[in-house]
């Protein structure tokens, strides 16, 4: 079971083992915030709950400035898994510019994209084909881009995550690629 860490000022931290956050809890680094009362850990002289979610007494400064490698699964993941032309379920990635007219490998040109419309669009622009992106596309930011344990975060930690947009579920779009290319 993992548990999440959350910064003094509530801020996603990262993802640990329950077994680090209990060394962390029983050394005075972080407090207990959520617990699985269905699972308690017991030892010789002591019995507390398994740890979900705990917080730590000080302020860690996050890193900064780190920049992200461009990766295909790196650009699923930011696009969070959805088609930037359909909103349905990525399985590929495009270029927005082809590569056979000057498009590059780049967080700008890259996007997620199902099978379908990858098919449909070919060589072509999404304004030749009359669509359009569902958002423009953008290096991820750093500090959340770590944290790839939480692309399918566990329930209990929605709460904390929720107000730092994390877990939260992007709008989808209605239109299927078919309704698209019948309408072009």
């Amino acid at each position: 079971m993992k548990t999440l860490v959350l910064n003094a000022g509530y801020e996603p931290m990262s993802v640990v083992s329950f077994k680090r956050a209990v060394v962390l809890v029983l050394t005075g680094k972080a407090s207990v915030l959520q617990s699985d009362r269905q699972q308690p850990i017991r030892s010789e002289s002591i019995a507390i709950d398994r740890p979900s979610v705990i917080i730590l007494g000080r302020y860690v400064k996050p890193p900064r400035g780190r920049r992200v490698m461009l990766s295909r699964r790196g650009v699923l993941r930011r696009d969070g898994f959805l088609c930037a032309y359909c909103g349905g379920h990525a399985t590929t990635i495009d270029h927005v510019l082809p590569r056979s007219r000057g498009g590059e490998n780049s967080w700008t040109n890259l996007v997620a994209c199902c099978r379908t419309c990858n098919s449909v669009k070919g060589d072509k622009t999404p304004r030749e084909m009359g669509w359009t992106l569902r958002f423009t596309p953008a290096p991820p930011r750093a500090g959340r881009f770590w944290l790839s344990e939480l692309e399918e975060p566990v329930d209990e930690w929605r709460p904390f995550l929720t107000s730092f947009g994390w877990g939260a579920d992007r709008p989808r779009k209605t239109a299927s690629a078919a309704e698209r290319s019948a309408a072009a």
